[in-house]
């Protein structure tokens, strides 16, 4: 049975980077990963303009039954096309990617932690933390450089959905994790001693 990996955490808080750490430790071919941004709710079928008004950052947001779906596909040694989505149309877009059964599994997003039915799944649960403006200056210059999106509607964004949904859903998820990295991606030690613990057991 695959050993299964939770990584959760505010938008900007270092996600990636301790995803990379993990995938370092065990091996490009050892880890499959499935990044929870990519399972945002398809809205082709919705006009463009009600699309833009969407909340990602709420947990409705996401297509909680084809992400259970998919690793549990992965468990089972089944490979799956894993979506992606287009932030500039703001919907699912035609490509997807196919992701291999591993050794390793790791689920990477905001909300990892918080439906109970992935939570179950998984053997070490992670969160990463990091100061709010620290993660509102990364979460900037993502969606400014890489995104499309002007500087004040990330800004727009950041106080009407961001920082209220990260208080009210995000951050009560912390009381499931069994480590937390403070300082996020950034905590060289905190990321040692996970890489650690993880080429322990698998």
């Amino acid at each position: 049975m695959p050993f299964v990996i939770g990584v959760a955490g505010g938008s900007g808080s270092g996600k990636t980077t301790v995803t990379r750490r993990v995938i370092e430790t065990v091996g490009t071919e050892g880890v499959a990963v499935l990044v929870q941004d990519n399972y945002y709710r398809d809205q082709s079928d919705i006009p463009f303009d009600v699309r833009t008004k969407t909340n990602y950052d709420h947990p409705a947001a996401f297509d909680w039954e084809l992400l259970q779906e998919h690793l549990e596909a992965l468990l089972a040694g089944v490979p799956i096309e894993m979506p992606s989505y287009d932030f500039t149309n703001h919907t699912r877009a035609p490509e997807t990617l196919t992701v291999l059964p591993a050794p390793v599994v790791v689920i990477e997003g905001f909300f990892t932690l918080y439906e109970k039915a992935i939570r179950q799944h998984m053997h070490l649960k992670v969160f990463v933390d990091a100061d709010a403006d620290v993660r509102f200056i990364r979460r900037f210059q993502r969606d400014t450089q890489e995104r499309g999106r002007t500087p004040e509607s990330v800004i727009r964004q950041y106080l009407d959905f961001v920082r209220p949904m990260h208080l009210q859903f995000v951050e009560p998820t912390k009381r499931y994790a069994d480590v937390i990295i403070p300082h996020g991606g950034l905590n060289e030690p905190a990321l040692d001693m996970l890489a650690a613990r993880i080429r322990s057991t698998v």
